[in-house]
């Protein structure tokens, strides 16, 4: 399999492990999660060999007080005392960081960086956990030790010699929690940049705009107990049994009272058909599966915007005769905009509708008939929806739609983002943004005594670019694993090794320490299932979920090396060497995390006296404003918006292609070639097609294909021999793993509303190989 590009050079990922046979593909018919997941959870425990902490790490996890939270995705602990609040993919991530493998010295000292560059994504994360800090030696072209001192002088003398702080970005992942993140912010601005490019501007960006715009708030409104009270669910650009599986006990619990679950999606997943939840022992023992949908709608790839207006003109239509299908005292007292929403709405043809949604009025009209006939609804979504030029106003036509009967502010009602990684809103909650607004950064030079920058520093496409250019010379990367996860490989690649300085906090070897700057770190850090040994005792950091709660996480493992700093120890250190002259007490805070706790309290908006509160059973929720009424929009009330329609039908010849995870998978961490609930084995590298399309194109199933892509530039990128597989997705649709398809997707190719890759709608052409 090769890729090209026009870029700077040819990068042809090589990310999972060696397939273990032929490639296979077989429809896949059974429920999601049960005795799969089980089977799944087992073989990898073996393979792991961790037979014992293992399982003991299952009844650990995501239990308050004493366990450690999950550092997968970011769904929300169970409220009910659920002893077994734990999922297939969780158990991967946990036991896939507790591995007894390492990466020592002698690891690095018997291989060189040019000979790991070679290696698969896969093989270098399965090597182990990193146990010291290493230093890249340019005359040996190898990894070598360095003390926690030296390595800290190296990233603060370097800092130090910048002509200017923004010169330097501090990318974070979704992994860190809030302690070090806020202090990682702290140093950012107190430095003088405000450069904080996350993940956040991968995937939620479009989330965050948008119900800021409307709602006066970056995050949903609602909490778990609404999804167990909601009359209807609507599921927007999800795919939960691999993305948020234990969403998938939400939606059995739903279907068994009766609500009603609209999933719309390209292709309809294992986690919108049925499931059997693992900890309902009875069903497991019985084999007793629980519908997780009463309607599915294959909308096209973009067209989601087009259904949801759809549904606002069905139920606006259905108002004529009957008033009681808006709620008029709501959007009277409540909102502004609506008149020019409504017209809008009446002006947009139902031809238009279906041409662009790929939906049919009938089906329009049956989502309609759902929502309208439902009390309370919840509408929820997830990278479907933002990784599109569109993502902002499609969100927003998300609250039009919420506000015409308002679902807003009460129980069981509201916008739900689904977000990714574990604490990726917690990382925004506590300062990790590029464009802070003045409020906080007031607050933050009041409680904190520093003066920080007020313009607005780079994301994660604008940060790229300045590497490029040779503008941004010192890279700091908090978890993750940024070369394999952001857009177009070679530029990516190619601005990493333009840097004077990179420095990686990891807990696994990865692509990341392999393409590297001039001079490059690994610090190796604890991972989330690691004790914490600060002078004060073992410590505890907090995280929030995606629905805005905040509650502690407790190490229950000794750390993989005695050499692993802490998340917040590394960023002190930092700081410290950056810094000589700080007046933060950076080894102070490090000591008890209470007392960053303390000032978190004072600096941050909704953690008033944030040390009790976050020791009460299941933590404490953030306040959001716009839960009780309350917008901070210029108007002060919710406000409808008015966008245009975009046309997402692609051109003729053309596929519109969407990236995505493979079941057995986490982010950039493969854990092996399958795709279960997609009926996949042995094979990564494959584009999911409509069969009409395949047919047009003379493309037999399994058959090798060439896939390019073209950027709004011109430019051209191509993937060569991937297997084509014919799969029940809309016409003029295609899909494919990422991070292997990433290189498809142009840097520049980038919403103008969010600015993040428009990775869910990559303009390609697919052809048999030739």
């Amino acid at each position: 399999m090769n890729a090209s590009h026009d870029g700077p050079e040819s990068v042809e990922l090589k990310v999972g492990p060696t397939p273990q046979g032929e490639p296979e593909f077989q429809p896949y018919h059974h429920p999601a999660a049960g005795w799969g997941a089980a089977k799944s959870v087992t073989k990898f425990l073996v393979r792991e060999r961790e037979p014992v902490d293992g399982p003991r790490a299952i009844v650990k996890m995501n239990h308050e007080r004493s366990g450690f939270d999950c550092p997968g995705c970011a769904w929300p602990d169970d409220t009910k005392g659920l002893k077994l609040d734990i999922c297939e993919n969780g158990i991967k991530h946990v036991t896939w960081e507790m591995t007894r493998k390492r990466v020592d010295r002698e690891f690095f000292a018997a291989h060189s960086v040019t000979e790991l560059s070679e290696w698969s994504d896969f093989d270098l994360e399965d090597q182990g956990r990193l146990t010291e800090p290493m230093s890249y030696d340019p005359e040996s072209d190898h990894y070598v030790p360095i003390s926690w001192k030296d390595a800290f002088e190296l990233v603060g003398s370097t800092l130090r010699g910048l002509d200017d702080p923004n010169q330097a970005s501090f990318y974070t992942s979704g992994r860190l929690g809030n302690e070090a993140t806020f202090l990682y912010q702290l140093m950012a601005r107190e430095l003088g940049t405000n450069n904080l490019p996350d993940c956040s501007n991968m995937c939620h960006e479009a989330s965050g705009r948008a119900l800021q715009a409307s709602l006066g708030t970056g995050k949903g409104t609602v909490d778990l107990k609404d999804w167990e009270t909601a009359d209807a669910l609507f599921i927007f650009g999800v795919n939960a049994a691999s993305n948020a599986p234990r969403m998938l006990t939400a939606l059995a619990e739903a279907y068994h009272r009766g609500a009603q679950i609209v999933h719309v999606n390209p292709l309809v997943e294992a986690a919108a058909t049925r499931t059997i939840v693992p900890h309902d022992f009875l069903d497991m023992a019985l084999f007793k599966t629980t519908k997780t949908s009463t309607l599915n709608l294959q909308v096209r790839i973009g067209g989601d915007m087009a259904l949801i207006r759809g549904m606002a003109k069905a139920i606006l239509e259905q108002s004529a005769t009957d008033p009681k299908a808006l709620d008029r005292e709501f959007i009277d007292r409540h909102t502004t905009g609506f008149d020019a929403y409504k017209e809008l709405c009446e002006s947009t043809s139902w031809d238009e509708l279906e041409l662009q949604s790929g939906i049919s009025r009938a089906d329009i009209l049956k989502a309609a008939r759902v929502y309208e006939e439902a009390d309370r609804s919840i509408i929820s979504w997830c990278l479907g929806l933002t990784q599109h030029e569109h993502g902002v106003d499609t969100v927003r036509e998300i609250v039009n739609l919420l506000l015409l009967r308002g679902n807003l502010g009460r129980e069981g009602a509201g916008p739900s983002p689904v977000r990714g990684h574990s604490n990726v809103q917690g990382n925004r909650t506590c300062g990790i943004d590029h464009r802070p607004d003045d409020a906080f950064l007031d607050r933050l030079a009041e409680v904190c005594k520093i003066d920080p920058p007020r313009e607005h520093g780079l994301d994660t496409v604008g940060t790229i670019q300045a590497m490029n250019r040779g503008d941004v010379k010192v890279f700091v990367g908090m978890g993750g694993n940024f070369a394999l996860a952001a857009p177009d490989s070679p530029v990516t690649y190619a601005a990493l090794r333009n840097c004077d300085l990179t420095v990686q906090v990891s807990t696994k070897l990865n692509r990341s320490h392999v393409v590297h700057g001039k001079r490059a770190l690994i610090l190796p850090c604890l991972g989330r299932t690691e004790k914490d040994h600060q002078r004060k005792g073992i410590q505890r950091t907090s995280v929030e979920d995606s629905m805005s709660m905040v509650h502690l996480s407790l190490g229950m493992k000794k750390p993989a090396s005695p050499h692993l700093l802490s998340e917040p120890a590394i960023v002190a250190g930092m700081a410290r060497a950056a810094l000589p002259s700080s007046p933060t007490p950076w080894q102070w805070y490090v000591e008890d995390y209470d007392r960053i706790r303390d000032t978190m309290a004072q600096a941050l908006d909704g953690f008033e006296d944030f040390n009790r509160r976050v020791r009460l059973p299941l933590g404490f929720r953030i306040k959001q404003p716009a839960r009780e009424l309350v917008f901070l929009t210029p108007s002060g009330r919710a406000e409808f918006s008015a966008a245009p329609l975009p046309d997402v039908v692609p051109e003729a010849g053309t596929l519109a292609l969407g990236t995505m995870r493979s079941h057995d998978q986490w982010n950039t961490t493969i854990y092996s070639d399958n795709d279960r609930y997609r009926g996949i084995k042995n094979l990564r590298t494959l584009v999911f097609m409509n069969r009409a399309d395949m047919r047009e194109r003379g493309i037999d199933d399994m058959a090798p294909v060439d896939i390019t892509s073209t950027a709004r530039d011109g430019s051209k990128r191509h993937l060569n021999g991937y297997l084509a597989i014919p799969y029940d997705i809309p016409r003029g649709c295609a899909a494919g793993y990422m991070p292997e398809m990433n290189v498809l997707c142009a840097l520049g190719d980038y919403s103008t509303q969010s600015d993040q890759p428009i990775m869910k709608h990559v303009k390609v052409t697919i052809a048999p190989v030739g």
